[in-house]
Order: structure tokens, then sequence, then C-alpha cells
């Protein structure tokens, strides 16, 4: 369920409950290796604070200057159509969608 929807920025997921309260019930540290670049197309956990990792991760729909607070672990690199309709999704006042945007299937590849 993508809880959180904010074009030009990001799209947030990873919660059960779709309410941006909920996650796994644990928590892991970080893990920021790397230049935290953070591009269009890239995959991050959300989080609370350091290490406060969950369930709850983004997928940035534009380049986002972040600072390196977000442990990164993945890309898109196909499929970046969906997250721009998704990104381009009507949301309330608190940037939940209207309507519930969920993931039906994720193809994971390594390379």
């Amino acid at each position: 369920i993508f809880h959180r929807v904010i074009q030009n920025f990001m799209i947030q997921g990873g919660d059960p409950t779709g309410t941006g309260r909920g996650g796994p019930g644990y928590r892991f540290r970080d893990e920021l290796e790397g230049s935290g670049d953070y591009s269009r197309g890239t995959v991050a956990m959300a989080n609370a604070g350091p290490n406060t990792n969950g369930s709850q991760f983004f997928i940035c729909h534009v380049d986002a200057g972040l600072p390196h607070n977000y442990t990164i672990f993945g890309k898109v690199t196909s499929g970046m159509d969906t997250v721009d309709s998704i990104a381009a999704t009507p949301t309330d006042g608190s940037d939940r969608p209207r309507d519930q945007v969920l993931i039906r299937s994720v193809t994971i590849t390594e390379g």
C-alpha cells in the first residue's frame, strides 16, 4: 500500500496498515554505505530517525536532495512510468492517495 504520495518528490509504501504508522514490529540499523545519491528511481528505507528502519520504503519520483540518512537498497530500472502514474495520483491534504494504491507484484534481479 502506498500511503504517502508527493508528486515531484517521492512515493512511500510498506506500511501494511496503510496509515503510515504501521510496520513489522521490529527495527534494524541503517546501512549508509555509498554516496547517498537519491536520484530518480532510487528505492530507500523510510525511517523516523537513526536506526529505525522497518518495512516502510520510498521511491524517488525525481532527483531528491536528501541528506544521507536513508538506507538505499534498490533502483527502479524498468517501470518508472508506473512510479510516475502513482506520483500523479490525487491526494488529500495529508499526501494520502484518495484511492488505494497497491503493489501487486515485484521482480527483483541481482546484477
